[in-house]
């Protein structure tokens, strides 16, 4: 056996230069969320709203109407958080509904939805069960049917999208024990044999891996880069050593999956050698979909909540909803949720559509919707006071609505971590935000280029802004009756075409003053994102209230409102903020100089003689299901 440790001498150019190499660089379709970056509000590549075809919309109409009856018949809720896994006939019964081969092309099997359907699907089961949105999210958008999907032959499509459809559960395994975000430094590795590849290594949070037939594995063939690998889950030498255990998801099978000496064919690698990383990305543009559909989906679920118990409970002569104070958080939530669905729907019809590259409009989904549940929820279980931090299970035994506001809360924090943590997603986001100034600017702020490869960049930097910068001065934001169509909802969008060209203005600034070193700037960079997002979710706000539905134009102008006031603050901490003190006392408490500071606590993560395993394993979990020798 061979087994490869991490690269701990990786250094910061060579892993990015690894991340450079996997980044799509050229746009070959236009994009509302880059031109958004740049200053150029280009609202007719969203409006009128996209719609898709109404057989696709049949389709998946009568689809949905099935999977809720499904759902509110078949899945038990609370019985997924008390035994901590999904029941075996309740996957049953999703194969037979075909739920698991939701976006599976009809030709291989599948029910060939929409995206924007796919999105609703995983909305309406996330709403009830998150543990089980999480795994048909994770078998169907990142796991084995995407990537094949994309890159595969079609013998592998032939092979493995029709086994997906009917039901073999997939999983995506790339991160390990020490290589999160840092492709670079990725240990398990594919040695290439005379009829394969010989794999060997360990795969960290592996969602579905503790279950998972078939396994979408990222290794490193020797001398060629990171490869992706289709590897049949019951492969001699894979070893599923532990599930893991986490503050919400309980029913997620999720565990640490080891490599040894497992043949793989050499029909199972995806693409060509050197791909994998590109593929990972590339699975993942489109993929990240499905994080914002499940947030959503949560906010709706907390909207119906918060309305019914503030209508309901009376404090002071007067039911809680028409205090100011409660008032304020049931607007928020009514107003966001109308947001994160108008954002979610937007970017999965422009995904439909076609002739979109929708890479940045998907981040920025995955990105606030993420975040902007994870408010929500906090404020659902602040409104509903002890009843919102008491489990559901405890408030029913005392005969109670089990309302499971605490566990939504818990459920959600992982939303922020999945598929590119919030400051991963920042950096993600920021990086091709400021692609048209680094592509021009590239050899002027390159420390290792010569005086004639930065005296050339500055003659095209020079020109490139010269054409640029005018078109950011004035703009249709600045004429009183630009977007009339739009009635009380014009004002927004003069807003944000005004302040799409300021955050191109604001990114520009940045540029000329830190150049190279605007990357390490990672909070600045984090607030112009912010803004970029907030500027999306108004003008789908906006674009969706066109489309009709009572209330709707109430609820984007509410929404718009207080996304505005955000925008205001993002731009006004810009430069306005406390960045260059904190990292200088960040350097403190790493050096270990404050650490008097951390006195007079105990530290629970030490273990104590009192410390006993659970009987059914070390995290309290059940034992995980499958170990192959």
């Amino acid at each position: 056996m061979t087994t490869t440790d991490p690269e701990k001498n990786v250094d910061e150019r060579t892993s990015r230069q690894v991340a450079e190499r996997a980044r799509e660089t050229r746009w070959r379709h236009p994009s509302f969320g880059r031109e958004l970056f740049l200053g150029h509000f280009r609202l007719d590549l969203v409006h009128p709203h996209p719609t898709g075809s109404a057989e696709d919309r049949e389709r998946g109409e009568t689809f949905l109407t099935a999977l809720k009856e499904y759902c509110e018949t078949s899945v038990d809720s609370a019985e997924v958080e008390r035994d901590a896994r999904i029941p075996d006939h309740v996957l049953t019964g999703l194969k037979q509904l075909g739920a698991f081969g939701m976006k599976i092309k009809r030709e291989y099997g599948g029910l060939g939805l929409s995206q924007v359907h796919y999105n609703r699907a995983l909305m309406l089961v996330g709403s009830l069960c998150p543990a089980l949105g999480a795994m048909l999210s994770a078998h169907q958008s990142i796991g084995v049917p995407e990537p094949v999907a994309l890159f595969g032959t079609e013998e592998q499509k032939r092979e493995y999208l029709p086994r997906c459809a009917a039901g073999e559960i997939s999983a995506f395994l790339l991160t390990e024990p020490d290589v999160g975000s840092d492709p670079a430094r990725l240990g398990t590795t594919a040695t290439p044999t005379d009829d394969g590849y010989l794999l060997n290594g360990v795969k960290l949070w592996t969602t579905n891996g503790v279950v998972a037939d078939l396994l979408v594995v990222m290794a490193k063939v020797p001398g060629r880069g990171i490869s992706a690998f289709v590897v049949e889950g019951d492969s001699p030498g894979i070893t599923v050593e532990h599930r893991n255990g986490f503050m919400g998801l309980r029913g997620l099978e999720n565990g640490v999956t080891r490599f040894h000496d497992v043949r793989v064919p050499r029909a199972n690698l995806i693409g060509r050698e050197g791909a994998g990383l590109k593929i990972a990305l590339t699975t993942l543009n489109t993929g990240r979909l499905s994080l914002p559909a499940i947030c959503a989906g949560a906010a709706k679920w907390c909207l119906r909540v918060a309305r019914e118990w503030s209508a309901a409970r009376v404090q002071w002569g007067r039911p809680v909803g028409e205090h100011d104070a409660v008032a304020g958080k049931v607007a928020f939530i009514a107003a966001t949720a109308y947001a994160l669905e108008a954002v979610l729907d937007l970017a999965g019809e422009l995904a439909d559509a076609g002739g979109h590259d929708v890479r940045i409009e998907a981040a920025l989904a995955k990105l606030y919707g993420s975040e902007m549940a994870w408010l929500v929820a906090d404020e659902l279980v602040q409104l509903r006071g002890g009843r919102g931090y008491e489990t559901a299970a405890s408030l029913a035994a005392r005969g109670e609505r089990g309302v499971p506001a605490e566990q939504v809360l818990r459920d959600l924090r992982i939303n922020r971590i999945f598929e590119g943590s919030t400051e991963i997603m920042h950096l993600l986001i920021a990086r091709e935000a400021v692609d048209a100034h680094l592509a021009v600017a590239g050899d002027i702020i390159d420390p290792e280029a010569d005086a004639g490869r930065k005296a050339r960049a500055a003659v095209r930097a020079g020109g490139f802004y010269a054409r640029w910068l005018p078109t950011l001065v004035v703009g249709r934001g600045q004429v009183p009756r630009a977007y009339a169509e739009f009635g009380p909802l014009a004002g927004h969008l003069r807003f944000v075409e005004r302040s799409s060209r300021k955050l191109a203005r604001q990114t520009f600034y940045a540029m000329s003053r830190w150049q190279g070193r605007l990357e390490r700037r990672q909070r600045f960079l984090a607030r112009l994102v912010d803004i970029g997002a907030e500027l999306f979710a108004i003008s789908a706000a906006c674009v969706r209230a066109t489309t009709g539905g009572d209330g709707a134009v109430a609820l984007a102008d509410a929404f718009a409102a207080q996304a505005r006031v955000r925008v205001e603050e993002l731009f006004d901490r810009l430069w306005r903020n406390c960045d260059d003190s904190d990292t200088a006392l960040a350097r403190n408490v790493l050096a270990g100089r404050l650490a008097w500071l951390e006195d007079g606590v105990l530290d629970p993560s030490i273990p104590g003689p009192w410390i006993a395993e659970a009987a059914d394993g070390p995290t309290g979990l059940p034992n995980v299901h499958r170990k192959t020798p």
